[in-house]
């Protein structure tokens, strides 16, 4: 049985920076206080130490991946926390020096001391952390835990983790690769997001499905509003400055409007020229990845850093290529988009810590690509195409963010990703593909093979290219 990975695993609603190093983290922590629960040891704990390893250690602190575990230790939910909260519970954390378990038990706590970051990398996952818990009778309940990237967070090597998986498989239509998904709209005269939502409504209701989707889209709608609507500096000590605000102000002009759906109303009434659409494009992906960085709300589209591009493209076919789009289109987009970055997991990685950032800017910009192609009229062959036009041309992107902050260059490439999916869907529209020459599978082949011979320097260690190549004292 294959490996089933639902839309809603590749699109989830979490805090930011980082979907490896703080939604992941985040869950791990969650997941041992439920191993604890279940071993009915949580109320006799007490103290827990946590060591993060590799990547999770090296930049870490810029990746909020200590408020993480602090956040899930509390019991709080990445999902619903009121992101206001945020800073006041690792404030009075670190005040006190105490920590309410589960939301439960209230034990000591220096996160100086009960966090300890270790460079040394462990062997299964570039992302490593472990949890230990003094039991009230002397012994220790160890927990060890690996963050595979887009939030995913899994207690053994990758190979092993499947296997769970396939146990639990139970879709129509079980998909490893992009050859498979072809075959099946081939021999069932259906779309790839028809496919999709076969897979879907197995699992979950038709209700449900639909429900999930629309949050999902609107707290992508929601992130770019405030992103446009949020002046000042990026937390984190690169001073970077927003520029959403500025940009949109300066695209939309006095327009009146209360909320995110009548903002993306007005959009829609407004005359667009044609060298403002890769502006209002930009703005977009801008807007949700600074709103990422100041540990907003976002979707993990597939992972944090890359969570600008899928949103960005989305608003483009629902601002300048159609305006009659509803609901139905946004669902399709959605389904199709997750269901490609399903299989660039499956067939590669979808962790930058792995395989640099070609895994997180290049995997977002192939699943916008191709469901960009699918709504604007695509075959599924172009669907595929596109997917793969886009990230074959980020393949080889390392990731290399300054201070260790998803920043510089993160946000920047959100953007650069998201005009080169516009881009490789109307390529994929334009070809026949008979004419095609490199399969989809073949590019997540190679970006696998890529991702193994990058030096680790460019796998967000910030041990190499602009990390080191910039001082952050000088930003």
């Amino acid at each position: 049985m294959e490996e089933c990975i639902s839309v809603f695993d590749m699109l989830k609603i979490g805090v930011g920076p980082s979907s490896s190093h703080t939604l992941g983290p985040w869950r791990a922590a969650e997941r041992f206080l439920n191993e604890l629960k279940d071993e009915q040891l949580l109320s006799q704990v007490t103290s827990i130490k946590v060591d993060l390893y590799g990547s999770l250690s090296l930049t870490g602190k810029g990746h909020a991946t200590d408020y993480a575990v602090l956040l899930g230790l509390s019991g709080q939910d990445p999902e619903y926390i009121p992101v206001q909260d945020i800073d006041g519970i690792v404030k009075a954390i670190k005040t006190t020096h105490q920590i309410k378990l589960a939301n439960e038990l209230l034990i000591p706590f220096n996160p100086e001391t009960n966090i300890v970051f270790n460079k040394n990398f462990l062997p299964f996952h570039a992302n490593g952390m472990t949890f230990t818990a003094l039991i009230s009778n002397g012994s220790e309940y160890v927990g060890t835990f690996y963050s595979i990237g887009g939030g995913f967070v899994v207690k053994e090597e990758r190979s092993n983790a499947k296997k769970k998986l396939q146990i639990k498989c139970a879709f129509p239509f079980q998909i490893q690769n992009a050859a498979e998904l072809l075959a099946y709209t081939i021999n069932e005269n259906k779309s790839i997001s028809e496919i999709v939502y076969a897979n879907e409504i197995s699992m979950r209701s038709k209700t449900e499905v639909h429900s999930e989707l629309m949050r999902i889209w609107n707290t992508m709608l929601e992130c770019m509003y405030i992103g446009c609507h949020s002046e000042g500096i990026l937390p984190g000590g690169l001073n970077v400055r927003r520029r959403a605000f500025d940009m949109h102000q300066g695209l939309i002009g006095l327009a009146n409007y209360s909320n995110p759906q009548e903002w993306l109303e007005t959009i829609r009434k407004t005359e667009v020229k044609f060298r403002q659409i890769l502006k209002w494009v930009s703005c977009f992906a801008l807007a949700t990845n600074e709103v990422n960085a100041a540990l907003g709300r976002v979707v993990t589209a597939p992972t944090n850093g890359s969570a600008g591009v899928i949103p960005a493209v989305l608003m483009y076919y629902l601002v300048i290529e159609n305006h009659q789009a509803n609901e139905d289109q946004i669902k399709q987009f959605l389904m199709v988009a997750g269901e490609i970055g399903s299989i660039f997991k499956k067939g590669s990685t979808i962790s930058a810590a792995m395989g640099g950032c070609q895994a997180e800017i290049g995997v977002s910009s192939a699943m916008a690509a191709a469901a960009l192609c699918e709504v604007m009229g695509g075959t599924p062959d172009q669907v595929l195409m596109a997917a793969e036009i886009a990230m074959e041309h980020h393949l080889g992107l390392t990731c290399d963010p300054i201070g260790g902050l998803v920043q510089i260059p993160c946000i920047e490439r959100n953007t650069m990703g998201a005009i080169k999916a516009i881009n490789a869907a109307e390529l994929a529209l334009e070809t026949d593909a008979k004419n095609a020459k490199v399969p989809l599978d073949k590019v997540i082949d190679t970006m696998w093979q890529t991702a193994k011979d990058m030096n680790s320097k460019y796998k967000e260690t910030s041990e190499g290219g602009l990390a080191v190549a910039v001082n952050m004292a000088d930003c």
